[in-house]
């Protein structure tokens, strides 16, 4: 008797002493090939690092029947397959493809003596197609033409996946496996734009909503936004869904697009009924244009400042010139820090029908902090370029930075405003001297007066 109740309780040490590892095999991560599961070894754990798919090199020559060499010196893996040949290297996130550069979103990383790579880059630069269900934790690999797809409950097919939502400069970017067309609505009260994704869920995205919940981004630097949600509005087939709504409106346009895998929106909104219209029609109409703004920070100074300060600080010192100018009729793009896109500026000064149309900017150059120097910019009319020199030969005067002269250049808001354009890279925001002198204010006003100089001479007051 005591010999049973021994051997008993020295049964149940040892199932507490040893670890358990079928529940953690049962969830483990799943890799279907052509239907086909993929059986891994025991050993092998496929792991996500930012929500990232890694697998070990072992699987990728085991199991994709991929040909895998690893330099431990080098930390170098070789991939290839035919004539496809990558090379990944361990802490870097570039990777030569075919002796190209490109980039990673990860990568390759030691996990416990283990060199893991991205499978969805892997794979796709193999041609193979790559599919991720974040609820059943698989991923679904394909070499045939047709879509992946990944079974749930037995039956259920998902054919598209969404990884990525992003808003940002008045665009929408959802990140795809494969092109799909989503159906576009819109309604009123409030202004919303609607976009369904057929046949479409989640995939490995940071925050996925479940259960019939509603996520979210961050629109908090988008005045006219009040927010963008997304969810799994169907289940049976499934059905991303995207709603944008909009604040303070009056009229938006969007504009669809796919490329390289991603949906792009567009969009053009108007919260003004109209461009004002100078009452003085004797007028010279001049728009000033600072430079990003809002959710668009333009490059990054020597000391961390983003461009659109700057931008914004000069073009302000401008405005409170130019508005003293009897014969002068100012517009600004921006008075504040906020964001008119591109296309919003030019519209802006062509519905105006301006006679001068000024872009503030700050340049840089972060590889190399030594380049220093005033340039400016028009694009092609011969219009333009009597300014750009008036302009530019005024602003070296009053700053005394390196001349690096008028230049041909094809920026939307020189190219596609029908006045004298130009656009000023006043300096080097990456220069640490040259910063230090843009701002300050003494150098602002300096440029100011040389902006406004400028313009005068060109418009002959």
């Amino acid at each position: 008797m005591k010999k049973s109740i021994l051997m008993l309780l020295f049964s149940a040490l040892l199932l507490f002493l040893i670890p358990m590892h079928t529940h953690a095999a049962s969830n483990q991560t799943k890799i279907i090939l052509d239907g086909q599961e993929l059986s891994l070894p025991d050993d092998v754990e496929v792991v996500n690092v930012r929500n990232n798919i890694m697998i070990p090199i072992r699987v990728v020559a085991e199991n994709l029947k991929f040909n895998v060499k690893w330099d431990q010196e080098t930390q170098n893996v070789n991939i290839q397959q035919g004539s496809n040949a990558l090379q990944l290297t361990v802490g870097k996130e570039q990777a030569k493809v075919q002796n190209n550069t490109v980039k990673l979103n990860i990568a390759p990383q030691m996990i416990k003596n283990t060199v893991v790579v991205p499978i969805r880059f892997v794979s796709e630069e193999m041609g193979l197609r790559v599919g991720w269900s974040n609820k059943d934790k698989i991923v679904t690999l394909t070499s045939s033409t047709s879509l992946p797809s990944t079974p749930a409950n037995g039956s259920d097919e998902i054919t598209n996946l969404v990884h990525d939502i992003n808003y940002a400069n008045n665009q929408l970017v959802v990140s795809l496996d494969h092109e799909v067309t989503p159906i576009i609505t819109t309604l009123k009260n409030p202004e919303r734009i609607i976009l369904d994704f057929p046949s479409t869920n989640f995939g490995n995205m940071g925050q996925v909503p479940s259960g019939g919940a509603i996520g979210k981004l961050d629109t908090s630097d988008f005045p006219n936004v009040t927010e963008v949600r997304y969810s799994l509005f169907k289940n049976d087939p499934a059905q991303v869904r995207i709603v944008i709504e909009l604040n303070n409106v009056n009229s938006v346009n969007y504009t669809p697009q796919t490329i390289a895998g991603k949906f792009i929106l567009d969009l053009s909104m108007v919260n003004d009924p109209a461009p004002p219209t100078p009452v003085n029609s004797g007028k010279k109409i001049v728009v000033i244009d600072p430079g990003h703004g809002g959710s668009d920070p333009g490059t990054i100074s020597f000391t961390k400042k983003p461009e659109k300060h700057f931008a914004l600080a000069l073009g302000l010192k401008v405005q409170a010139l130019l508005e003293k100018e009897p014969d002068i009729e100012l517009i600004m793009t921006r008075e504040t820090d906020i964001y008119p896109t591109r296309s919003e500026r030019v519209k802006l000064a062509n519905d105006l029908k301006a006679d001068v149309f000024v872009s503030i900017h700050g340049n840089s150059v972060t590889s190399a902090p030594q380049v220093s120097g005033t340039e400016t910019f028009y694009y092609q009319r011969e219009s333009s370029k009597e300014l750009a020199n008036i302009i530019h030969k005024k602003l070296i005067k009053a700053l005394g930075f390196k001349d690096r002269g008028v230049k041909n250049g094809n920026y939307q808001v020189i190219r596609e405003t029908t006045m004298s354009a130009v656009l000023l890279e006043i300096g080097f925001l990456s220069n640490k001297l040259e910063e230090e002198a843009m701002m300050s204010e003494t150098n602002q006003n300096k440029a100011a007066q040389a902006i406004v100089d400028g313009i005068k001479e060109y418009l002959k007051l």
